[in-house]
Formats: structure tokens, C-alpha cells, sequence
């Protein structure tokens, strides 16, 4: 009694910046990162020993490590860190400066790394994963261009102020677009009362899965028990919401709104999950990410542009990538003219999701409903699949772009509720029964 007193005394007491609240509930201290880990013990042992490992083991030791590994915060003590954010981090400016050796050294890394970043991808979005490394690498890959910018280009002597403060400009409304991206992608919250009636039946239909809503019959089905030829339509909708109805996030969801697995919630006219911006692409949010592309792709191909005049001041641009004699005699032109070529492989990336994201938005179709109706067959499709068209909800061009425009202004919810369906069928029925009671 008095270990578990001194315990909640101790919980009570505000954390420092070093201390944390491990995965067990115990407060412990950043520099205790390698005292008792009974987890790594085992395994060692084990190891040793020449045993079998546990099936968990490996696991619970990552999970461990993960936990212990933190930075000092001054608010709300010791912050975790994602392992996820450290490998850009490393490892980019390493290939880079490794690329810069030798013209075929370039070749191969710049050739792999893109490899590299794609089948992670592929990796964890097979798993359903969620990873910091994609945003960090983008983050990353943006701050340290411009550095390299500021540091090895501008001493060069040929880029003025006014070129500097655009890239500058650039890089600032990027990063301010990004962080407007990420802030509500137009999530649909839960809203009990106005998805459910307060009539239930708790006993299954034969003719349905008992599991789902957990045993729990709407009320639409009394409401289509009870609800004359007139009252179709009601029915008809309550179905509909019943067809709509995520059992995950216990919603109701609306017309082309979706359920993230990556995220775990469902989200307003749901494009897609960008690994880029760690968020997904909805209806709140997708305007701010176009323009988050746009303005990353004008300030990445200004900067290589600039770049190219200094390193390869002989050739023409639309060739000094593919041609620029002599850029390899200096290590500083070099790894200029490497991160040129980079740039432009993240830049010519970035290029095709803007073309994709403009001809969707064009034919008023997100990028879920282009896979599911390639999926289904049920579109039309040219260009090697770059076009889609559902027939859906296109209403012409201009209309379109007009509804794509206004659109995070619309985020809330205009369709009619269940409980006020049940009310209006049961102020119908008391209204016709008043009638027939006074004639």
C-alpha cells in the first residue's frame, strides 16, 4: 500500500524535461534508456543459450526501444521520437555528397534511391501503415536544397538578391501551404443523436449478419414496418445511410466521403492518402494541397534553373542536365549539379500527381473513385488510364472547377438525419390520426 501511495504521489508530481510516462504507466528518465530491459535481457539470454526466440520477442524489444527513445521537452516532459524521421536525415546528404564523386557513382545513386523510396512505399502502404518518413523526406529534401542553395550557388557571384528572395519567398509559402494542408483534411465526426434514433431493436433479422452494429437493428426498420406507399422515400433514404455506415468510425457517412485505414477515420470527398504530407487529401484540404504542389513545383524549377546558369553557364537549360562538360573537375559544381539532378527527379514526381489531380478535378472525380471504377470497369478511360471519366458527377469544365473551388467551404453536412426522418413519420401519423378523429 504505501509502494502504490508513493506511486500516485509520484504521478501527481508534473514531469521534467527529462522524465516521461513509459508504455507501463511508470515515469522514468531519458538517461535510464539502457536500465532494466528485461525484454533485451531475454533475448541475449536466449541467444546465448542457443535457444528459440519468442515469437513476440522481437517485437516487444522494438517496441521498447521505440518507447525509450526520446528527446527533453520543457512542456509535458520527454517527447517520444519517430525512428521513421531519421533516415532521410542520414542518409540524403550522404548519397548526395556520395553522388558527387563520379559522374557513375551519380548515376547509380541517383538511379537507386528512387527505387529505394518506391518500394518502401509499396511496403508500407501494403501494410497499411502509418511512417514519418516520407514527410521528413520532403521536408528535408526542401531545407536542405535551399541550403546548398545558399551556401554553394549564391557565392558563385551570378544570383542577385531579387533571385534569392524569390527562392526564399517560395520555400516560405510552401511550407506555410503544407501546414494549411495538414490541419483538417474534413473529417466526419461522430454525431450520435442525429445518425441514431433512440428506438432500437437489439435482436437480429435472420437474413443479416448478427455481428454487425453489434447485434442492433436500426430503427429503418420500423420506420418500414410502419410507413405507408407514401413514406417510400424516407425508407429509401434511411437504407441508404444504413449502406453508408462505417462501422469503424460509428458514422454515417455522406455521398463520395471514405474511410482512411491508414488514418483510421473517414473523411469528406476522401482523394486519397498522400505519404507526403502524412495526411489525407479531402474535401476541406484539397484545395491548399494543389496549391501546396503548385508552389513547391514553380519554386523547385526556378531554383534548378538558377543552379544550371551557374554550373553549366555554357548550355543551353533544357540541355545542361543531360550535357554539362567539365561540371565534374570541382567537387562544389558537382554536388551542385547533383542535387540539380535530384531536384528534378523529385520535381518531374511532383509534376505527374499535379497533371493527375488537375484532369481529375477537370472531370469532377477523385483519385478512390478513378481506382474503383477502373477497378469495376465502370469508366471511361484514355491515355494509358491517365483519364478517367465516371460520368458521375461531372457537369462540365467550368462547373467543375467551380465546385472545386468553393468546396471547402461546404464541409457541412446538408443531408437529411434519421431522427429526423422517424419525426417526421410520427408527426405525419399523429396529424392524419387528429384528421380522422375530428371528422
Amino acid at each position: 500500500m504505501k509502494k502504490q501511495a508513493k506511486k500516485v504521489l509520484e504521478d501527481e508530481e508534473p514531469l521534467c524535461c527529462c522524465e516521461y510516462v513509459n508504455s507501463l504507466g511508470e515515469r522514468s528518465h531519458v538517461a535510464a534508456c539502457c536500465c532494466d530491459c528485461e525484454d533485451l535481457d531475454d533475448v541475449c539470454d536466449r541467444f546465448l543459450k542457443r535457444e528459440p526466440q519468442k515469437p513476440e520477442s522481437l517485437s516487444q524489444v522494438a517496441a521498447v526501444v521505440t518507447d525509450r527513445i526520446r528527446v527533453p521537452w520543457l512542456w509535458g516532459g520527454a517527447q517520444k521520437v519517430d525512428l521513421s524521421i531519421i533516415p532521410p536525415l542520414v542518409l540524403l546528404p550522404v548519397l548526395l555528397h556520395l553522388a558527387a564523386l563520379h559522374f557513375l557513382i551519380g548515376l547509380v545513386v541517383l538511379t537507386a534511391l528512387p527505387g529505394l523510396v518506391l518500394w518502401y512505399y509499396y511496403f508500407t502502404h501494403r501494410k497499411k501503415g502509418r511512417t514519418l518518413f516520407f514527410l521528413s523526406l520532403a521536408l528535408f529534401s526542401l531545407m536542405y536544397m535551399y541550403y546548398l542553395f545558399i551556401v554553394e550557388v549564391v557565392p558563385f557571384g551570378d544570383v542577385g538578391i531579387v533571385q534569392v528572395s524569390l527562392v526564399t519567398v517560395g520555400v516560405v509559402l510552401t511550407l506555410v501551404a503544407l501546414i494549411i494542408t495538414k490541419r483538417d483534411p474534413g473529417i466526419v465526426g461522430p454525431n450520435q443523436e442525429s445518425i441514431h434514433s433512440t428506438v432500437t431493436y437489439y435482436s437480429p433479422l435472420e437474413d443479416r449478419d448478427p455481428v454487425i452494429n453489434g447485434g442492433r437493428q436500426e430503427v429503418a426498420m420500423t420506420v418500414a414496418n410502419r410507413a405507408g406507399p407514401s413514406e417510400q422515400t424516407g425508407v429509401e433514404l434511411q437504407e441508404s445511410n444504413q449502406r453508408n455506415w462505417c462501422p469503424v468510425c460509428k458514422v454515417v457517412r455522406p455521398p463520395r466521403a471514405g474511410h482512411c485505414r491508414i488514418c483510421g477515420v473517414c473523411v469528406l470527398r476522401l482523394d486519397h492518402h498522400c505519404v507526403w504530407i502524412n495526411s489525407c487529401v479531402g474535401q476541406a484540404n484539397h484545395r491548399s494541397f494543389l496549391l501546396t504542389l503548385v508552389l513547391f513545383l514553380l519554386t523547385s524549377l526556378y531554383g534548378i534553373s538558377l543552379v544550371l546558369q551557374n554550373v553549366c553557364p555554357r548550355q543551353n537549360l533544357l540541355t545542361a542536365l543531360l550535357y554539362c562538360p567539365g561540371v565534374y573537375n570541382q567537387y562544389r559544381t558537382a554536388l551542385c549539379f547533383t542535387c540539380a539532378w535530384y531536384s528534378s527527379i523529385v520535381t518531374g514526381g511532383l509534376l505527374h500527381l499535379l497533371l493527375v489531380q488537375v484532369i481529375n478535378i477537370s472531370y469532377n472525380v477523385t483519385e478512390r473513385e478513378a481506382r474503383m471504377a477502373l477497378r469495376e470497369k465502370t469508366a471511361r478511360s484514355a491515355c494509358w488510364g491517365l483519364v478517367v471519366d465516371t460520368g458521375v458527377y461531372s457537369r462540365g469544365f467550368r462547373v467543375n472547377w467551380a465546385e472545386f473551388m468553393t468546396m471547402a467551404d461546404k464541409v457541412k453536412l446538408q443531408s437529411a438525419t434519421p431522427t429526423d426522418l422517424v419525426d417526421g413519420f410520427e408527426e405525419h401519423n399523429t396529424r392524419q390520426y387528429d384528421d380522422s378523429g375530428q371528422s
